[in-house]
């Protein structure tokens, strides 16, 4: 059996865990190959930290596609997350159209705003570009806030009862063509966790864990590589989200006792051995 390989569209800070420095040993502790193509970097993370560097790598991203191309490079998963601009959003539908092949799950986290509002830097255009992009995943990872972007609702009108949950992820799946995970979806107080539409098998799934009162950053992307992860070493996508809301939980857990900066993101490197058997984040 071959090792999974997954190609990881990403920004890359050089400290504060998210993006690429998140992706890369946890798809490598699970067992594949993680192939990074940098659509920028940083040399910190943009939350809670000022003046930091950034290196706009826009320019790369087709040559890397051409040079993967000519390669002749097959992948078991395309995963991306935070994109940089307009034109990048662009660029990664054309990469998805070089490498998309039959048994390659496409997985985007379409990564916008948070907390009802868009990020600062995603313009409407770009998050209408994100729509586009989003169309062409296998299995999409929103929040609330994003949901409500792909849906083109304002975020505050969303029910987010057990029944308008299910009906927001099932009208995100368009239709049954793709799967989502709807991540932050709380169906019983002092829980949470995500609700997983199985465009496979048309099915609506809770999976729910316990809700740790800390937010860090870079959680998100946790969650999506561990996501990716499971699913390209052939977990279903309930146990995948399971074991993804499970890993987050376990490291949000750890760093809240150690009373870490929360601009760091979570401290998942001591707990990567969680992952690295079938079935990980128990």
């Amino acid at each position: 059996m071959h090792t999974p390989r997954v190609a990881a569209i990403h920004d890359l800070s050089g400290f504060g865990r998210c993006s690429l420095t998140v992706a890369l040993p946890i798809l490598s502790a699970m067992g594949a190959q993680c192939c990074p193509l940098p659509t920028a970097f940083l040399s910190t993370h943009t939350g809670g930290f000022t003046g930091f560097t950034f290196l706009d790598m826009t320019d790369e991203i087709p040559k890397i596609t051409a040079h993967w191309k000519s390669l002749g490079l097959q992948f078991d998963a395309l995963y991306s997350g935070f994109l940089g601009s307009e034109r990048q959003i662009g660029l990664v539908e054309e990469f998805i159209s070089a490498f998309r092949a039959p048994g390659t799950v496409v997985v985007i986290d379409p990564v916008m705003g948070d907390h009802g509002r868009a990020y600062q830097t995603y313009t409407p255009a770009m998050c209408a570009g994100m729509v586009r992009l989003a169309e062409l995943a296998d299995v999409i990872t929103p929040n609330l806030t994003e949901a409500a972007f792909l849906l083109g609702e304002i975020p505050e009108n969303l029910k987010t009862d057990e029944a308008g949950l299910r009906g927001i992820t099932e009208r995100l799946s368009l239709n049954g063509r793709r799967s989502v995970v709807l991540t932050g979806a709380s169906l019983t107080p002092g829980q949470t966790g995500a609700l997983c539409f199985d465009a496979g098998t048309g099915r609506t799934s809770a999976v729910q864990t316990a809700y740790i009162a800390h937010e860090f950053h870079g959680t998100g992307d946790v969650f999506a590589s561990v996501l990716t992860g499971a699913l390209v070493r052939g977990d279903s996508l309930t146990e995948a989200a399971r074991q993804a809301a499970e890993f987050v939980r376990a490291c949000a857990e750890r760093t809240a006792a150690e009373d870490l900066p929360v601009r760091e993101g979570v401290d998942f490197e001591p707990l990567l051995r969680l992952l690295t058997e079938k079935g990980g984040g128990r």
